[in-house]
């Protein structure tokens, strides 16, 4: 089945911000103001695109969808950031109203809509496990039959790390948290024109089967200073820095090194 993940890379949507800003101009500022745009660029680089390189499943798509205001600076640093990633397919769109503009670009990346496919979406600033995908279509056959009676199933692989990373190296800690973005994907029966944006992620339970997997940490979601979910008050996650061990499967299991983090955010 066709994979096809859909990231939004500081894009300047209408609505689809738990931060509100008066006007778009306004957003706009807030998205690309530099500091901000440093950090996603590095929390890029060391985190999230490392993980879809070492892909035990090359076959997927992603969607990265930026804005038509970004500066030239930054969208040529984006394209040399992913530009050895075949399956990396850069979007350039003005504001738009973000649910309708997302279901569109996923409907229209299907290659064939009377087939079925896979979907998920993918934070810039967050990790899956090397073997997501491989473990994605993996689940959904070992689970056949509800793939058979349902136009769309959920996939939830619940069990990762909360992290902070910056030049000293990462700090994190392991959880299960329930329909996070982060290695969280839905099946679409073929003929269907629903999409993994028609839900809230925390609420696609109720509209769907989901099948939680809980063996294995399948994701690292990072806390830093710009996410959008955590700009409000919010209880802080409490974390440690990594073992010796951690490193090691954090080098494994995500591709992300900690020679690399530091190399990075220390300007290096």
């Amino acid at each position: 089945m066709q994979a096809i993940g859909l990231c939004r890379f500081s894009y300047p949507a209408i609505g689809g911000f738990q931060v509100e800003h008066e006007t778009i101009e306004e957003r706009i500022s807030y998205l690309y103001a530099e500091d901000r745009l440093e950090e996603r660029f590095q929390l890029l680089e060391t985190v999230a695109l490392p993980c879809l390189r070492e892909q035990t499943d090359q076959n997927f798509e992603l969607i990265v969808v930026i804005g038509d205001t970004l500066p030239k600076r930054h969208g040529d640093r984006l394209h040399d950031l992913t530009s050895n990633m075949p399956q990396v397919r850069i979007v350039v769109e003005p504001p738009r109203p973000q649910r309708e503009l997302m279901k569109k670009l996923l409907n229209s990346a299907r290659t064939d809509p009377s087939k079925p496919c896979l979907q998920f979406r993918y934070d810039d600033d967050d990790a899956v496990s090397v073997d997501f995908i491989e473990r994605f279509r993996r689940t959904l056959n070992d689970c056949s039959g509800l793939v058979t009676t349902n136009r769309t199933v959920a996939v939830d692989f619940n069990r990762g790390y909360v992290a902070e990373l910056g030049a000293d190296g990462i700090a994190a800690t392991e959880t299960v948290r329930n329909l996070y973005v982060a290695s969280l994907g839905m099946y679409v029966k073929g003929g269907c024109k629903l999409t993994i944006m028609n839900f809230a992620h925390e609420k696609i339970g109720r509209f769907m089967p989901v099948i939680s997997v809980t063996d294995a940490p399948m994701w690292v979601r990072s806390h830093n200073g710009f996410n959008d979910s955590r700009q409000k008050k919010v209880k802080p996650v409490p974390v440690e820095p990594l073992t010796e061990d951690q490193k090691a499967e954090f080098a494994a299991r995500f591709a992300i090194r900690e020679d690399h983090v530091k190399r990075v955010f220390s300007g290096g």
